[in-house]
């Protein structure tokens, strides 16, 4: 297998797909829609639904309810960068290399084309539970909400707010980054089991792998911040320092934060090839992929 064709295939059938997902213009609504689509479409590695994916299908999954909890998670993951962008908020003018959607529209639209995609994600949800009449698929739904709003995402934007300009040590700075970065790949992770009708145990170690490369992806960014190439990452560096964020990379040191973020990939990577098979090979390249990422 050729990981990066491979992975250009997948991700480009699933923005086909996730398209399809997103309302028609009316005449009236254009300037929403647009926004919407144009953060929803502005880039971004898409691991989130692609990871999903692809453990619904490395444990037996093959029905198409899984397109729209990969749309949803999607949409919810880009209605957080809208609103994180926002001046009240990290106030950046850069997303992937592109204009924030507060630049390109204005702020009351940016924060209604979140809002809108947000609200999008559960339409589209409830959709497939009245479609499907499966309990896994309100176990799905659950999930998603569990992780994206008070008890996981939002709860960590929070604390990460209420903490600026503190002194944070080590067990805060993982409670902020397990909810506000890790929640949403944990819930990637377990949507597909559920979904895929697993054991519960092995909801169970999946949501732990998640768990595992979300922290890991936020001590990349955090190490990003501080080396990274804009023009790469496609957004402003130093950005932490200027809002006096304490983070992975400024407590341990750039050098001790990559090795928890590579330590973190390699319990996942294990754990990967204990419980999943199939699809397995696609899995463990992916780690490697973010293991090796640069932007």
């Amino acid at each position: 297998m050729d990981f990066n064709i491979e992975l250009k295939h997948k991700t480009d059938d699933f923005l086909k797909k996730l398209e399809t997902f997103l309302p028609e213009k009316d005449g009236k609504n254009d300037i929403l829609i647009d926004a919407m689509h144009y953060s929803l479409f502005a880039g971004g590695k898409r691991i989130r639904p692609i990871l999903m994916e692809q453990v619904y299908k490395s444990l037996g999954g093959d029905k198409a309810e899984i397109y729209s909890f990969m749309a949803a998670i999607e949409m919810i993951h880009t209605y957080s960068l809208i609103h994180d962008d926002l001046p009240a908020m990290d106030n950046d003018d850069l997303r992937r290399g592109k204009p924030t959607c507060h630049i390109k529209y204005g702020e009351n639209i940016a924060i209604l084309a979140g809002d809108a995609l947000q609200n999008r994600a559960y339409e589209i949800m409830i959709s497939e539970a009245a479609r499907n009449n499966s309990i896994k698929v309100v176990r799905a739904m659950k999930e998603l909400a569990y992780s994206a709003g008070s008890n996981g995402m939002i709860i960590g934007q929070i604390a990460d707010v209420m903490n600026e300009d503190k002194a944070m040590d080590m067990e805060l700075l993982e409670y902020i980054n397990k909810n506000k970065t890790s929640a949403l790949i944990e819930a990637a992770f377990v949507i597909g089991a559920i979904l895929a009708e697993a054991k519960e145990e092995d909801v169970e170690v999946l949501r732990s792998i998640g768990r595992d490369i979300g922290l890991a992806f936020q001590i990349q960014d955090d190490v990003l911040d501080i080396l990274g190439d804009e023009s790469k990452l496609g957004k402003p560096v130093h950005s932490d320092e200027k809002n006096k964020k304490t983070t992975f990379a400024t407590l341990l040191g750039i050098e001790e934060a990559s090795r928890l973020a590579t330590d973190k990939l390699e319990d996942a990577h294990n754990k990967i090839k204990a419980y999943i098979s199939g699809d397995k090979d696609f899995l463990s390249m992916f780690i490697d992929y973010i293991k090796n990422r640069n932007y």
